[in-house]
């Protein structure tokens, strides 16, 4: 608990510190300083997940990514994710639903940053704003993260996956990084407890453009949760077993 009350005072102390710095640097021209503020803001995290949380993360796969532009999908344990995503991939831009615009501070710093900010409860809005963000954000030979899922899923729980990525490789031509992890074993979701250890989140092999919609996502849930619920038993001991499909709080709406 000493580590978890510790991480949480660092976690707000970066986190205003670098909103600060991020509005300042979204006044200069272009993107570059504040995605060197971003980039620096995300590596101290990291450090203080290490050094304060106690959880070291053990990046795999880095030689799979491919050059130049790629979409990557990734599972989704917590907000250290991200943290990990940004501080070790130039040139990224993101999926995510419009809730966080309502932080604040952070609706300009999501705007320059060139964020594809969607609707959270999905439908044909957030569909046709995914294309068109997405594509701007192609244009500029950006790489896209996305979390298929949608949604932040406790270890060994999975949501229904959707279909925006497919649409941006159809569209785009890109080849998709599928990610797995861990990391929800040592924190959860947004969950205040850290759980000092080794997490893991891995790069797997590649998905190339082609595929059919059913075959593309099949083969990206099986890679993703196979090689996740794998990571999860190494780290914990236990048997491996399947993931298991979690209620969608959106399924009431039409699939984004």
């Amino acid at each position: 608990m000493p580590r978890s009350l510790a991480f949480a005072v660092a976690y707000w102390v970066f986190s205003i510190f670098y909103a600060l710095a991020g509005c300042i640097a979204a006044i200069l021209p272009g993107r570059g300083p504040l995605s060197w503020v971003i980039r620096l803001y995300t590596r101290r995290m990291l450090w203080a997940m290490r050094w304060i949380g106690g959880i070291k993360v053990d990046l795999k796969g880095r030689e799979r990514l491919p050059q130049g532009a790629f979409i990557i999908a990734a599972k989704h344990h917590s907000w250290g994710d991200g943290f990990v995503m940004f501080a070790n991939v130039d040139n990224l831009a993101f999926v995510t639903g419009d809730h966080l615009e309502k932080i604040p501070l952070l609706r300009g710093i999501l705007r320059k940053l060139g964020a594809i900010v969607v609707d959270s409860c999905g439908g044909p809005e957030a569909r046709r704003a995914l294309s068109e963000r997405a594509a701007a954000a192609n244009a500029e030979g950006r790489r896209i993260l996305i979390y298929p899922e949608g949604h932040l899923a406790k270890p060994g729980e999975r949501f229904r996956y959707r279909s925006g990525v497919y649409y941006m490789q159809r569209d785009f031509g890109l080849p998709v990084v599928p990610v797995a992890t861990n990391l929800g074993l040592f924190w959860r979701q947004q969950d205040f407890r850290k759980t000092p250890g080794t997490a893991t989140v891995e790069f797997l092999e590649p998905i190339q453009p082609g595929l059919s919609r059913g075959a593309f996502l099949g083969l990206l849930e099986e890679m993703i949760e196979a090689r996740t619920q794998g990571l999860i038993a190494e780290a914990s001991g236990e048997p491996l077993r399947a993931s298991v499909l979690a209620a969608d709080p959106d399924a009431k709406n039409e699939e984004s």
